[in-house]
């Protein structure tokens, strides 16, 4: 766009401006779409898993400390079945019981350490269960979640405890999801 040529084919200070501001909008536009043509979403980030009996598992395994799995948390619109846990020793789990006390229905605990899971979220979920390995969370949650609610991976806390990495721990839970 040249503003000599909008100048001589009578167009005004504010029309140019106008002109030039809606043609920079198209162009943002076009790269934005352009760039979301290319999107690839990252594995173990809010990914979907699986629809098993009405029941979706949603996998957020890289949400590895309580502010991620607060936004994970606010983004759910339907009841939570939580697999929730490991080291959780410099986890402050208070940010997160609003979001607990409105959004989770119940939650199973993942980890060496669920105690501090159990105290900050005991007086809010009456259902709270205590597991060992991947495989029996999402048993356990197979068993506990109803049709319309969603089992949800976001531990909020790293889990070298049982797993060599959130990729572990993820791929770990798509496969329990596959076999149930």
């Amino acid at each position: 766009m040249n503003i000599e040529v909008l100048a001589r084919q009578g167009y005004t200070s504010g029309t140019m401006a106008e002109t030039v501001a809606s043609h920079i909008q198209n162009l943002r536009k076009r790269a934005i779409q352009e760039s979301f043509r290319d999107f690839r979403q990252t594995g173990h980030r809010m990914e979907f898993v699986a629809r098993v009996r009405g029941v979706e598992y949603i996998d957020d395994a890289k949400s590895y400390n309580v502010n991620s799995t607060w936004f994970a948390l606010e983004n759910m619109t339907r009841p939570v079945v939580w697999i929730v846990g490991g080291q959780t020793k410099d986890a402050d789990f208070q940010v997160l019981r609003p979001l607990v006390a409105k959004k989770v229905s119940r939650i199973i605990c993942l980890g060496s350490d669920n105690a501090p899971i159990a105290a900050a979220f005991g007086d809010l979920v009456s259902d709270i269960v205590e597991t060992d390995s991947m495989i029996h969370a999402v048993q356990a949650a197979y068993l506990m979640a109803n049709e319309g609610e969603v089992v949800l991976l976001s531990p909020a806390c790293p889990s070298f405890d049982l797993f060599e990495s959130y990729q572990d721990k993820g791929t770990q839970f798509k496969k329990a999801v596959y076999e149930l």
